[in-house]
């Protein structure tokens, strides 16, 4: 048996060596010559292999040398021929295992990518390569010794599979080298959503870290598209009538036009109103041809019921758009956005705030507004002033038309000017709030009112003091004064009687507006406050004073009619000129700002507890924000869906009630569960059931949070104090200090308009 076995092998190893020398002859004598030359750095190179064919020839050869052992003294000839055998079977193996590498090596340079374990393995490759026809008889041996040795069997890949493979993915166009490139190039993925906030960055303007322009400079260049303007009328449908007396009566396109604004506004509290149905129908008639005019004569008997449906179904048609029709309006005002909502100002692009003319409709105003329900006309290019530079493109007109004037006036800010018909006042298109003019505007406003906290102490001794001058004039002037600063009453400015709504300040009082209680409500010397402020909201306030203020408020009511005025020895232009003189820059409004900001960060320190977590805090920055506002006088009329809101919002804290008692219920059952099994299982569910009532206490929490929030804020305005006459550098460093996100006080456009405050204020400022 031993002699077949060497006959075998021997035959094996002249079948090799022929097919060796063959293959050499022929195509690789070079390689031939390199394999003897260093076949004994190759040698050297698989002992020091890593994977198991070393460690195999390492137990081999200890195993020879224990059978050499074994059979020293009189063992039979059998074993060693077994010996011989097993070795040269394993020898064999490995010429077949280095055939198949080479192989594998051959194809890998034909365009297959191998396995990455290859380039770790010692390169067997280029000692035996046999024919094909001779790998497939040992192709089962080989995966047999593969198997016990893991490593190779991640090497040596099935060769006809991997052609396959090959085919397909070459008829796919999906190669495994540009699979990888794929990969490649998915993996920086992440890379590139982090450079884009930089990229972003980079292309902010920080316009407060450059030098500013000379005083009174606002630009050197400008140039922009000029206003976009508001749409045609669009006749109403035939189907759609107006009725006059019970009669249906076709209006002229003029007539018919103001008649749908009033339409539109039907269902609204306003159109009950009597001086709003007394406006409209006076400039309605306006509009009518004289054939209507004589057969409209009262509004009561005008019927719009089908013009209101008819618009209504129209809103109702915009909300059950399909998705493609609002994408596609979307993209119309993406356009025009792009077109006309930017501007060239000295090299940066910079958005325009509204470029948009408003459109002909019904004037509203604000509180009980005389003018309310007048016809506010439609805006031509002839009404339009355009301010841009010299040097710029002049935007060219709708055609047909022309602008009323085009100026290069830099020392102004606005883009577009025209006057309106209602109450004659100027309105302008603007730079967005974000922009370098508007941020310059606010940091200058914060820095003035800032310098008037070092010298406000000195100014409210000087009024004390005036309160006892000789003087009537600086008696009446320190009272108005002890006001400002103390009530953050405006100023008031002065106008023609029936120009607006009657509205005063400070200065316009009259005497009608206060009543002095000697004792109110247990406090001595109360003022009571009752008048129409700014937009016609009430101002109403009992407010204890100084006893020397309440004297001298008796003696400027002597002798007056309620309709005289209460400071008749001062205006505001005397006011203002007078504060000039106490320190640069001083106005009434720099009294407001100072106040509001100071109130807030005295609000901030005395409400913010340390150990609150963010909703909570973000109640009490919204406390403190509303202790400015009616400060202020911020009111507003409760929302109409006020009622509805909270009661949505009530039902979600009775739910998440619930669901906390479910839980509750749930910890406590596993905690009975954990104290009988004492294991690892249950103390995991107890964790789970904990942090499960931890969450829902918080969810809880914050709804009931949000409830009282909103309860106090139903009247109060709170946006208009946070965005005008609060340095939003308290804000800033209130957020860095205590840990909470700048996005939960300021949205994005009000993130962008105060990206100066953003970048500059630590947690450490102070106003």
């Amino acid at each position: 048996m031993s002699g077949d076995h060497l006959h075998n092998d021997s035959q094996i190893e002249a079948d090799f060596r022929l097919n060796d020398s063959h293959k050499h002859k022929d195509k690789h004598k070079d390689r031939e010559h390199r394999h003897k030359e260093h076949k004994k750095d190759k040698e050297k190179d698989r002992e020091k292999s890593k994977h198991s064919n070393s460690e195999h020839k390492d137990s081999e050869k200890k195993h020879k040398e224990k059978e050499k052992t074994k059979h020293k003294d009189g063992s039979s000839e059998k074993h060693k021929d077994k010996h011989k055998d097993r070795d040269k079977e394993k020898r064999k193996e490995e010429k077949v295992r280095a055939s198949g590498d080479a192989k594998i090596k051959k194809e890998k340079e034909n365009g297959f990518s191998s396995p990455p374990q290859i380039k770790d393995e010692p390169e067997d490759d280029g000692y035996f390569v046999p024919p094909k026809e001779d790998i497939k008889p040992l192709k089962r041996p080989r995966d047999e010794d593969d198997a016990d040795y893991k490593p190779k069997k991640i090497k040596t890949e099935d060769i006809k599979k991997e052609k396959k493979r090959k085919l397909e993915e070459e008829e796919d166009g999906k190669l495994r080298k540009p699979k990888n490139k794929d990969k490649d190039k998915k993996v920086p993925e992440p890379d590139n959503k982090k450079k884009k906030p930089k990229k972003e960055e980079e292309q902010k303007w920080k316009w407060w870290e450059e030098e500013r322009y000379p005083e009174g400079i606002k630009w050197k260049f400008l140039e922009h598209k000029g206003p976009v303007f508001a749409p045609p009328y669009e006749p109403l449908p035939e189907s759609v009538k107006f009725y006059y007396d019970g009669k249906v009566m076709k209006l002229s396109p003029k007539a018919e036009e103001v008649a749908t604004f009033f339409a539109k506004m039907l269902d609204h509290e306003y159109t009950t109103k009597e001086i709003f149905r007394k406006n409209f129908f006076k400039d309605w008639r306006k509009e009518m041809s004289n054939e209507e005019k004589n057969i409209i004569t009262n509004l009561s008997k005008c019927d719009f019921t089908q013009m209101s449906q008819y618009f209504k179904a129209q809103s109702e048609a915009r909300k059950q758009m399909s998705k493609e029709e609002k994408l596609k309006i979307k993209e119309e005002n993406e356009k025009l956005l792009k077109e006309y909502g930017f501007c060239i100002m000295d090299n940066h692009k910079e958005r325009i705030a509204n470029f948009k003319i408003e459109p002909p409709g019904l004037f509203r105003g604000r509180g009980n507004h005389p003018k309310m329900g007048m016809l506010k006309r439609r805006i031509m290019p002839e009404d339009i002033i355009i301010n841009c530079s010299k040097d710029a493109k002049v935007p060219s007109p709708p055609p047909g038309h022309k602008w009323k004037e085009v100026r290069h006036d830099n020392k102004v800010t606005w883009l577009v000017s025209w006057t309106e018909n209602i109450q004659g006042s100027i309105k302008y298109i603007m730079l967005n709030p974000s922009s370098r003019i508007k941020g310059e505007k606010d940091w200058q406003k914060y820095e003035t009112a800032r310098r008037l906290k070092k010298c406000v102490d000195k100014i409210r001794n000087q009024y004390r003091e005036d309160w006892k001058s000789k003087e009537m004039k600086v008696r009446q002037r320190a009272v108005a004064l002890y006001f400002i600063d103390k009530l953050a009453l405006r100023a008031g400015n002065e106008k023609e009687e029936g120009e607006t709504a009657d509205t005063v300040g400070c200065c316009s009082l009259r005497v009608e507006h206060i009543n002095l209680h000697p004792e109110l409500d247990g406090q001595e010397y109360v003022v009571e406050f009752d008048f129409l402020g700014k937009d016609s909201i009430r101002y109403y306030n009992k407010v204890p004073v100084e006893k020397r203020v309440f004297k001298n408020l008796q003696l400027f009511m002597e002798n007056k009619q309620p309709e005289d005025d209460l400071f008749d020895r001062l205006n505001t232009g005397i006011l203002n000129k007078h504060l000039q003189d106490l320190m640069e820059g001083l106005t009434a409004k720099v009294f407001r700002t100072y106040n509001a900001s100071i109130t807030l960060q005295q609000q901030l320190k005395e409400l913010t507890a340390p150990d609150e977590n963010i909703p909570a805090k973000i109640l009490s920055y919204n406390r403190a924000n509303r202790a400015v506002a009616i400060l202020c006088n911020h009111q507003r009329a409760p929302p109409k869906t006020f009622e509805k809101s909270m009661m949505n919002l009530q039902s979600k804290i009775d739910a998440k009630k619930e669901q906390l008692a479910d839980a509750r219920r749930d910890l406590k059952s596993a905690k009975a569960d954990a104290k009988v099994m004492k294991d690892a299982k249950t103390k995991k569910v107890v964790e789970s059931k904990k942090k499960a009532v931890q969450r829902l206490e918080e969810q809880l929490m914050k709804l009931e949070v949000q409830a009282t929030d909103r309860e106090e804020n139903k009247q109060i305005a709170l946006g208009t104090s946070k965005l005008n006459y609060l340095d939003p550098r308290i804000t800033v460093a209130w957020c860095k200090k205590w840990g909470v996100p700048i996005e939960k006080i300021y949205n994005k456009t009000q993130r962008e308009k105060f990206a100066w405050a953003i970048d500059m204020a630590d947690e450490d400022y102070e106003f």
